[in-house]
This record gives structure tokens, C-alpha cells and sequence, in this order.
């Protein structure tokens, strides 16, 4: 977020005074804004009520996946060739954290492994959107048919703007094709879709988080019944006429601190790629792997060491390695960032 935040800063400043121009820029307080703005939102009482949001970020995901994509296929043409090669970055090639030795090439594409697995981690909010669907027809045939287009749909635009972006660059892409330094014209462009990524990080943020926030209301609810802080609804009318909104005092502290604390970390701990593949890593496996084979074997009746039970059972093994290996790479790029980190210091 702070990459992005400094981006927008970066193209304004260097469309003044010049692309050579390193336009340093403090990402802390954009970090700060972004985190008000999810404290407000962070009140909306439950997650059937973020459809609006969920639609503007899937909207603005399209819009900058399209200009990303546009942008790449336009710099390849540029170049009148196509950059990279099929087994990515050269080893030492040098690169701006230095020369790529094959041990750093491992561990890279290990990382690039839990960036993958973590925009595939759907699979945590999967039944809290199954029960917001409306009936008939049945909620699993909705959700199955919208699981299998939305997953070919982002598929289809992650493998191009990947592709592409290496086109372009080659053994030189950085992490962040808009964000990072990638593209630097026409500058609107990039404003305009950098912005787009903003906003859907805010919808991104709610949609991942009111699981939890629901999780730990509906615990202390049952934990202290009769506790008014806990438990009291405060209806108040924002405007005439409008229907009231439920102002609940444990949900207002409780869900402000936890915005204020994963703000706090993300600016303490500004490694996006890095914290992005152990995130992924962490979730994929067992969420969107291990529970839902399981649940499938056991909802089939499949039996023990039949050839599809087998099967699997390999996919999940082959999965977890994945997993493993993912973490593996993305706490040796932690622990490298690590090495030259001052905490909150986030002028580049």
C-alpha cells in the first residue's frame, strides 16, 4: 500500500521536475489515511451489507488489470521484442538488490510461489459469501458456477499481465508494474489506475476482514450474554427518513483497535512481496487444499486407497511441499529485507 501511495506522489513530482528526478516520498501518511478510512468503514455491521463495496473493487481490479495489460503489450511493441526468457531471471543478472546468485534464484522463485498461492486464498471468505446468496436456485449451484468463472477469469488476466509485464522487462520487472517504477508514462494513466488499486485494497481489506470481526463478536456475545457494552445496539438516524444505523460500543473499540494494529504493522513492516508469499503461503494449503479435499472425500463416501482417493491425496501432498517451500522462500526475503530495515523509515 505504501508502495502504492508513493507511486501517485512520485509521478505527479516527476511530471514537474523531470523523470531523473528520485522524488523521495514519506508513505506514512498515506499509510495513516488508509487507516482511517477503514476504521469508518469498519463499522459496517456485517458482511451482507459490503456488496456495494465488494462490486467498486472488482470494477476498479478489471480497471487496472486492463491498463496494466495495455501498458505492457504497448512497451513491447516498443521494444520490437519480447524480453525474458522461459526460465526467468538470469543468474547474475544484477538487479537493484544486487547480483542474482542461483541460491537467491531458488528462494525467489519459491517466494513467487506464495504470491501465487495468496491471490487464490478466496477460499477463507468462500462460505460467508455462499451466505449472503438468495434462494432458488441452490446456494452451492450459484456459488459453484461463480467460483468457476471468477477463478478462469482471474487466471486468464493474472497469467497475461505477469507474462506480458516480463515481456516488457525482462530480468529488469520490478514487483510492482504500476507501482514500482515499471511504467512512467503517460502519467494520468498511471495515477488513474494506481488510484484504482487504493480503492480496491479498501474493499479487499473489509471483505477479508468482517469474517473475523464477526468471529470475535459473535464469541463474546455468547461469552457475556448479559453485557450491554457487548451486546447493546445504539440505533441512530445519519439522515431523514434514511433506516438507522446500529452503533454497537464493543464493535466501534474493538474493530478500531484491530485497524489501528495492522496499520501499525504495515508500517513497520513495509515488505509487500515478501509478507505477501508467507501470507499466501500460510493460507493456501490449508484452506484451500486440505479442508475442502477432506470435506469432498468425506461428502462422496470416497473410498480409502481407491485410485481417486489417491489422487487426492497427491494433490494435497503436492500442494503442502508447494506451501512449505512458498514460506521457506518468502522468510529468506523477510530476513534480507530485514538486513537493511529501519522501523517507519519509508522514504524512497
Amino acid at each position: 500500500m505504501i508502495e502504492i501511495y508513493r507511486a501517485i506522489q512520485r509521478t505527479s513530482c516527476q511530471q514537474s521536475n523531470g523523470d531523473k528526478d528520485p522524488c523521495h516520498v514519506n508513505g506514512n501518511p498515506y499509510m495513516i489515511a488508509f487507516g482511517v478510512i477503514q476504521i469508518v468503514f469498519s463499522q459496517i455491521p456485517d458482511f451482507d451489507q459490503l456488496w456495494w463495496l465488494s462490486i467498486v473493487a472488482a470494477v476498479m481490479s478489471f480497471g487496472y488489470s486492463i491498463v496494466g495489460l495495455g501498458l505492457g503489450i504497448s512497451k513491447v511493441v516498443e521494444n520490437k521484442e519480447i524480453k525474458g526468457t522461459l526460465t526467468g531471471v538470469t543468474i547474475g543478472t544484477v538487479t537493484s538488490s544486487g547480483t542474482v546468485t542461483p541460491t537467491q534464484k531458488v528462494w525467489r522463485t519459491f517466494q513467487s510461489l506464495g504470491n501465487i498461492a495468496f491471490a487464490y486464498a478466496y477460499s477463507m471468505i468462500l462460505i460467508e459469501i455462499q451466505d449472503t446468496l438468495k434462494s432458488p436456485p441452490a446456494e452451492e449451484n450459484t456459488m459453484r458456477k461463480a467460483t468457476l468463472i471468477s477463478v478462469a477469469v482471474t487466471t486468464l488476466f493474472y497469467m497475461l499481465c505477469g507474462c506480458v509485464g516480463y515481456a516488457a522487462f525482462g530480468d529488469s520487472s520490478p514487483g510492482n508494474l504500476l507501482a514500482a517504477g515499471g511504467f512512467r508514462n503517460p502519467y494520468w494513466l498511471l495515477d488513474i489506475a494506481n488510484l484504482a488499486i487504493v480503492i480496491h485494497l479498501v474493499g479487499a481489506y473489509q471483505v477479508y476482514c468482517q469474517p473475523i470481526f464477526a468471529f470475535v463478536e459473535k464469541e463474546a456475545s455468547k461469552r457475556y450474554p448479559e453485557s450491554k457494552f457487548i451486546t447493546n445496539e445504539i440505533k441512530i438516524h445519519l439522515f431523514r427518513g434514511s433506516k438507522p444505523f446500529n452503533l454497537n460500543l464493543f464493535r466501534l473499540v474493538w474493530r478500531t483497535i484491530f485497524v489501528i494494529t495492522t496499520t501499525l504493522i504495515s508500517m513497520l513492516m513495509p515488505f509487500f512481496n515478501d509478507v505477501l508469499g508467507l501470507l499466501g503461503a500460510i493460507g493456501f494449503w490449508p484452506l484451500t487444499v486440505y479442508f475442502p479435499v477432506e470435506m469432498y472425500i468425506v461428502q462422496k463416501n470416497v473410498p480409502r486407497w481407491s485410485t481417486r482417493w489417491v489422487c487426492l491425496q497427491v494433490l494435497s501432498l503436492a500442494c503442502l511441499v508447494v506451501s512449505v517451500a512458498a514460506a521457506a522462500g518468502s522468510v529468506v526475503g523477510i530476513a534480507t529485507d530485514l538486513k537493511s530495515y529501519r522501523p517507519f523509515k519509508t522514504d524512497f
